[in-house]
């Protein structure tokens, strides 16, 4: 089981409960060492004083705040004893309706857990009524010397947090793009034949029918390297579309598209819509049929299953691999 990132008491009104933060999400990217170019030799990055040029030691470096001449310095500890929350507290300050916060807030996902058996009742009660009432509660805490705000939401029979950007965090797009068109007017035929385009290429939204295709191309890279092959490079991105072009374009696109009212296809993650009596028939792995996959690495088990088409699959783990390309090739 996860150790809790983050530990402390959660607290509305006069209730209060003893809970753990756990991490939600995890990264799959491909990491790459550095290293001198012609050589094998690994890159190091040290820690050194710019006089001097001497190596410090992590526990002989301060932080320092240019206060223009001077530096303010200020010791790990002196953070610690002014950090707002110190009794490691989680007050919800209230509640507000889920709609009613921009989705740019949202940041960071964090799962919730109550810190023992006898915490249970109080835990389950809170998220029961959060799903019930469809609002979250707005909070602030103090984790690793940073104070944060978040919203506590009730997800799936379990309570969630999520860390929030503070409002002064939030650019203003119009002075961030310099050539934001305004409200360009498009014409009743273009914005018709748009409207059909999005209907057309509307779907079910199911997470699993995405993965990271560019982690499974940077593998492929490396697999091909290492045998000294060569990969097939991406195509060139579309080249922009005119004015002139536009409506000519937006009908061409719904044409290709289709319709899932009039084919009565169903749109999948790619924005295409496949015929409902004629599914696409998925890739397989071909291989020989008394090949032991339980041998191969989760790396190479992933490949496959890329190759095969597993829905899914960057959710699984190495047995799941396994078992799903095992079926497949049945």
């Amino acid at each position: 089981m996860a150790r809790p990132v983050w530990a402390g008491t959660l607290s509305f009104g006069l209730v209060s409960l003893p809970v753990g933060l756990y991490t939600a999400t995890d990264s799959h990217t491909i990491r790459f060492h550095q290293l001198e170019r012609g050589t094998a030799d690994r890159i190091r990055n040290r820690r050194v004083n710019e006089r001097t040029g001497h190596e410090v030691q992590l526990d002989d470096i301060v932080k320092g705040y240019d206060a223009g001449g001077e530096y303010i310095l200020v010791e790990p500890e002196e953070l610690d004893e002014i950090a707002p929350g110190r009794s490691r507290s989680l007050n919800i300050s209230g509640f507000v309706d889920l709609d009613e916060v921009d989705p740019i807030f949202f940041d960071k996902t964090y799962y919730l857990g109550p810190r023992g058996a006898e915490y249970g009742k109080v835990y389950s009660l809170l998220e029961q009524a959060l799903s019930e009432a469809g609002k979250a509660g707005i909070a602030t805490f103090v984790m690793r010397q940073h104070e944060y705000l978040v919203a506590l939401k009730a997800e799936n029979g379990i309570l969630t947090l999520h860390t929030l950007h503070w409002a002064d965090e939030i650019r203003d797009p119009k002075t961030e793009i310099d050539k934001l068109p305004g409200r360009a007017r498009a014409s009743k035929k273009e914005l018709k034949m748009a409207e059909q385009l999005i209907e057309a290429l509307s779907m079910t939204w199911d997470p699993g029918d995405f993965h990271d295709t560019f982690q499974e191309k940077v593998a492929a890279l490396i697999a091909a390297k290492q045998a000294g092959e060569t990969v097939e490079k991406a195509e060139a991105p579309a080249k922009p579309t005119g004015v002139v072009d536009l409506m000519e374009a937006l009908r061409a696109s719904v044409e290709r598209a289709g319709s899932p009212k009039t084919t009565g296809g169903k749109a999948t993650a790619s924005g295409r819509t496949t015929a409902a009596k004629k599914p696409t028939a998925k890739k397989r792995v071909r291989s020989a049929p008394t090949e032991d996959l339980s041998g191969l690495s989760k790396a190479d088990l992933y490949k496959r299953a890329a190759a095969a088409d597993v829905s899914g699959r960057s959710q699984m783990t190495r047995d799941d691999l396994v078992k799903a390309l095992s079926s497949s090739r049945r």
